[in-house]
């Protein structure tokens, strides 16, 4: 699970209980019995769970996974929203790693409605300077892009670029039931909004509402259009619209620079 709480999760749609965080049973004993099997495969840290959820500041247990992971054979991309992970870098260099940090929006305030108990955005971008001026490749998520809400992300993008960053991943937001419900009583005006291009005008695909694809492909145009300008290489997540990306869309590129 993970205690961030952001109202646009998909996890929580099948993860029960999600927002309340279990550490799993045996997880250690069980990550050294693993680890000892791994021949310098990637290890992706996590893309359903973050890995630095709140509690991760007094329980450790991230911490710990790494420095089982650190004595292995493996590559290392931890993928989070938190600011946590600047503990980790003395980690994190021992390994070839990257981390790829959700940056939703530059807006404190923003935030504070979609993302209530994740650390700020301001908190996220000084923890992707200090990773980048460590030596740690870091690539950034504006994920999900919400129209009406952070679907102008131009000075977030100038921003990451004058720090450093070198690849964006972008993605629209997909509406779930639960996720809608949620949504829809963090931002009740917006959601009236966005309601007729979901529910209406929008493009069901697996278990999940899409934005109608032109909209889909006009904002992720933009997002692709700024990260040229800026020289940021740019990758498009779950979209269908792979024609757009100049790298994979994981950021994962990054460790082969290493």
């Amino acid at each position: 699970g993970c205690d961030h709480a952001c109202v646009y999760c998909y996890a929580s749609s099948y993860i029960p209980k999600f927002f309340r965080c279990r550490p799993k049973k045996d997880l250690i004993p069980r990550l050294k019995r693993e680890a000892a099997k791994l021949k310098g495969e990637l290890i992706s840290i996590s893309n359903s769970s973050d890995p630095y959820p709140n509690l991760e500041a007094e329980t450790g247990l991230m911490r710990k996974c790494l420095e089982i992971l650190s004595k292995h054979d493996c590559k290392i991309q931890v993928v989070t929203k938190s600011n946590i992970v600047v503990r980790d870098v003395d980690l994190l260099k021992k390994k070839p790693s990257m981390v790829t940090l959700t940056i939703t929006t530059d807006n404190d305030n923003i935030s504070k409605l979609i993302e209530p108990k994740a650390p700020s955005p301001s908190e996220r971008l000084k923890a992707a300077e200090t990773l980048i001026r460590k030596g740690i490749p870091t690539s950034v998520r504006i994920d999900p892009i919400i129209p009406f809400v952070n679907d102008n992300p131009k000075n977030l993008v100038q921003t990451l670029a004058s720090i450093g960053v070198k690849h964006i991943t972008s993605s629209t937001y997909k509406v779930k039931p639960d996720n809608w419900k949620k949504f829809s009583i963090a931002l009740p005006k917006t959601a009236e909004k966005l309601k007729p291009f979901y529910f209406e005008k929008g493009e069901r695909i697996g278990r999940s509402i899409y934005l109608p694809k032109e909209l889909r492909l006009k904002l992720m145009e933009k997002v692709a259009i700024l990260t040229k300008n800026y020289g940021i290489q740019f990758g498009t997540c779950r979209e269908g619209l792979s024609h757009l990306d100049t790298a994979t869309c994981d950021g994962s590129w990054l460790l082969n620079k290493l």
